[in-house]
């Protein structure tokens, strides 16, 4: 009786027992992506970097008269172009010439009396060697004559003195350059160093910058580089590096660069930001590509596909960069690029081409 209870039990409880689960359903086939595809060009370049600084005149001097005076002439306006030694203006010289008159007349005075004390000494010279006058009168008469050469050479000099304030009163640039300010009018007072034009030498131009000391050794003078303006579409290839300063800027720890940027057609503004590239290495394998096929999300890549028609999601290096073009460095060998990439593209991911 038991024993079949039992037995009775474990029929029961065999019956409550959950059945064996199924085997896992296969996972769906993941589906294909239609996408498109541009090429990569294998390229030769060397590693570069920009750096923004600000284009300056490589000369520039606001330019006064020595003297004071009143501004009688001025005969060039804002924006002409000058050569080195062009008269720009003139101060009234009426005083002027009057001191000038005064001196050449003294000159003509102390040159009669040093003629008339040196005929003088002569005579007496002569006399005291016949022995009509005495060794004392003939001394005389020769101190006078050095003391009317004395005079003559100072009334010389105040001629020169006066000669050379007449010349401090007409105002002559310096280097050749663009006007870049100037009186609007004439016959008011100006001061002694009183700014009264600004000359600019416009032509070449001096980028001055400041690049990281780890790039310094990359950077010698004489080296030609890239120009652009930030503001503008100017730009020029033949801008070369004027000077690397041993000695960097105590508030950044950077190394300031000047580089001489050539402006004959005016193209570059002065007093304008600018950006220039610097090669920075040995020439190198690197690739061409639009820079519609250079994703950033996660950090610069692109997106190629393998042999196996599966998607690889390969990091880059960006050496350059414009507009339209790209080009990168990378170990991996690339062929087709996946054009126009999105953060929804996952490595493995099978696609075919349209």
């Amino acid at each position: 009786m038991i024993r079949a209870a039992r037995w009775i039990a474990l029929a029961l409880l065999a019956g409550c027992a959950p059945a064996p689960a199924h085997a896992a359903e296969p996972a769906a086939p993941v589906p294909k992506q239609q996408l498109k595809y541009v090429k990569a060009t294998p390229v030769k370049t060397t590693s570069k970097d920009s750096y923004t600084g600000q284009l300056f005149p490589s000369k520039l001097l606001p330019m006064g008269f020595e003297v004071g005076g009143r501004l009688a002439v001025s005969r060039v306006s804002k924006g002409d172009l000058v050569k080195a030694g062009q008269p720009l203006g003139s101060l009234d010289t009426e005083i002027i010439d009057a001191q000038v008159a005064q001196a050449q007349a003294g000159v003509e005075a102390a040159e009669a009396g040093a003629a008339m004390a040196t005929d003088v000494a002569g005579r007496q010279e002569k006399l005291k060697d016949e022995g009509s006058v005495s060794d004392v009168q003939s001394r005389g008469a020769v101190t006078q004559s050095k003391q009317a050469q004395a005079q003559l050479l100072m009334a010389k000099a105040q001629l020169a003195q006066a000669q050379a304030g007449r010349r401090k009163h007409d105002l002559r640039a310096l280097f050749p350059g663009t006007v870049i300010d100037a009186p609007d009018n004439v016959g008011g007072m100006v001061g002694p160093g009183m700014p009264v034009y600004i000359v600019m030498q416009l032509d070449p131009l001096t980028l001055k910058t400041t690049i990281p000391e780890n790039v310094r050794a990359a950077v010698k003078p004489g080296l030609k580089v890239h120009v652009e303006s930030i503001g503008s579409t100017a730009a020029t290839e033949d801008a070369v590096v004027k000077v690397v300063i041993n000695s960097a800027d105590p508030a950044t720890r950077r190394i300031p660069v000047e580089i001489t940027v050539p402006n004959a057609d005016g193209r570059f503004v002065a007093n304008t930001l600018a950006r220039t590239t610097l090669p920075l290495g040995e020439e190198r394998q690197a690739y061409l590509i639009p820079s519609t096929a250079l994703g950033t999300t996660g950090g610069e890549h692109v997106f190629t596909v393998d042999s196996g028609g599966a998607l690889k999601r390969v990091p880059v290096t960006v050496l350059e960069r414009t507009a339209t073009q790209a080009t990168i460095a990378t170990p991996e060998k690339l062929g087709d690029l996946v054009d126009f990439p999105t953060s929804a593209l996952v490595d493995g991911t099978r696609v075919t081409q349209r």
